[in-house]
């Protein structure tokens, strides 16, 4: 039985990086199964994961880095040492490299780009000046580019002598420029190999092929994807000049992120993407962020129990349903602001349409209000079989749930249109509006019915 079956993986990949043996760390990372790999990382201190991609060779060392997820590979890169943090930079991707510059501390990136050659570090600091979420940010800048005076056969000779560097090209097809770089158009791979080698290329590629600019946002990608089927499409700037190439992967794998940050906003991580392997403190201060706003918002819907504790002192029974009502309100009000949510990301719906989506969630809501309203009501008349009761507890729940649909429809266009994200927003106003709501209909509607309420 060898080594790596009877220990865990961490403790086998600390063993091997203590050895310091290239080939042997760089052999277990390669029959170790990829979703084994972000495990094993995490398991290992600061020093030990510096340590472990110090011994690889960068090439390894960024392929293993790859593997990571985002921050995790943020973590690591900051803790090694400019010089092998820029070596391993060089073997990634354009799009990767300048996503994990743009996510390091100013200093920590400044550092790195200054031990990086000269072009490399030109390069990725113009990339990493676009958001994640635009063109410009997803786009890998190695591809074919030649120039429409070019021949067949200066192209194929070009990719002989450079084929140890186009290796790690996605290479699909070639794109060619004028003289001013601008992209006039894409050459096939298969008419190229077919043609006679003094052709230029000028007449064997395709003319006005499409493109995209470099501020084309994700959700215009997505769709673009949606309509073309291609691998990936050019990038250009405002001139036409040819910036790098988006392939349909990245805006995929960026949609996917897009919505799993959505929904880590939703429960409250707003600082960022959070793994248990970051600094405690950093993690507590991004969870207090939004749970110290939440307890004020939820002292200001608590203010409306102590305003009618008269009432509540009179009819203790209302105290059962209060949280049954805040919570089914709440579930309704958050499945309206997923709808709208879901709806913007994919520009179904325009952020000055408020009345047509209320008068969609209105219906739904009053539909299901009815519904639970006769439901908590019955449950009421049966407990304590007081008809008033149940009157009460469903009359507020129905109302409730009319308002909450309402404000959950609505509130993250609101919020899109003043250029506040709405996944963060929508839920603690959902959640405060909704419990102040619920409160003031079953104590308002209670205490008008008191006398009839009072003999429960």
């Amino acid at each position: 039985m060898t080594a790596t079956e009877t220990t865990k993986p961490w403790e086998e990949l600390a063993r091997l990086a203590e050895s310091g043996s290239p080939p042997e760390l760089e052999a277990f990372l390669d029959e170790l199964p990829a979703s084994d790999v972000a495990l094993a990382m995490s398991r290992l201190s600061d020093d030990e994961q510096a340590q472990v991609v110090t011994v690889l060779t960068p090439d390894h060392a960024a392929d293993l880095v790859e593997q990571l997820t985002d921050v995790q590979a943020v973590e690591l890169i900051e803790h090694l040492e400019p010089q092998d943090a820029a070596a391993i930079l060089d073997e990634l991707p354009s799009d990767e490299q300048a996503d994990l510059i743009g996510d390091l501390d100013n200093d920590d990136a400044e550092a790195i780009l200054d031990a990086m050659a000269p072009d490399e570090a030109a390069d990725a600091r113009q990339l990493s000046q676009y958001d994640n979420d635009v063109a410009g940010g997803l786009m890998v800048t190695e591809l074919l580019k030649y120039s429409e005076s070019f021949t067949v056969g200066d192209v194929v000779e070009d990719m002989r002598e450079r084929a140890e560097k186009y290796r790690d090209y996605d290479v699909q097809y070639a794109y060619v420029c004028d003289d001013s770089h601008c992209l006039t158009g894409v050459l096939r791979l298969r008419d190229l190999l077919l043609a006679k080698r003094s052709q230029r290329i000028a007449e064997l590629m395709i003319h006005e092929p499409r493109s995209v600019q470099d501020h084309t946002t994700l959700d215009e990608l997505f769709d673009f994807f949606e309509s073309h089927h291609y691998l990936g499409v050019p990038v250009v700037d405002v001139a036409g000049c040819l910036l790098g190439v988006v392939q349909r992967a990245a805006v995929d794998e960026a949609r996917s992120g897009q919505h799993d940050s959505d929904f880590l906003k939703t429960q409250g991580i707003v600082g960022g993407e959070e793994i248990r392997t970051l600094p405690l403190l950093l993690r507590s201060r991004r969870r207090l962020a939004w749970l110290s706003v939440n307890i004020v918002l939820n002292v200001m819907a608590a203010s409306v129990i102590a305003f009618f504790q008269d009432t509540l002192s009179a009819v203790i029974a209302l105290a059962v349903f209060l949280p049954i009502i805040s919570d089914m309100s709440g579930c309704s009000g958050n499945q309206a602001v997923a709808v709208s949510l879901r709806e913007l990301s994919l520009g179904l719906v325009r952020v000055d349409e408020l009345l047509r989506v209320w008068l969609k969630e209105i219906a739904v809501g009053m539909l299901n209000g009815v519904a639970l309203g006769l439901l908590i009501g019955l449950v009421a008349y049966l407990w304590k079989g007081n008809p008033y009761l149940g009157l009460v507890v469903g009359g507020a729940l129905c109302l409730n749930t009319m308002i909450a649909v309402s404000i959950g429809g609505i509130v993250p266009l609101v919020l899109k249109r003043f250029k506040v994200d709405p996944a963060i927003a929508s839920g603690p106003i959902l959640t405060t509006v909704t419990d102040m709501c619920g409160f003031l209909l079953v104590f308002g509607i209670a205490t008008a019915m008191l006398e009839q309420l009072t003999n429960i």
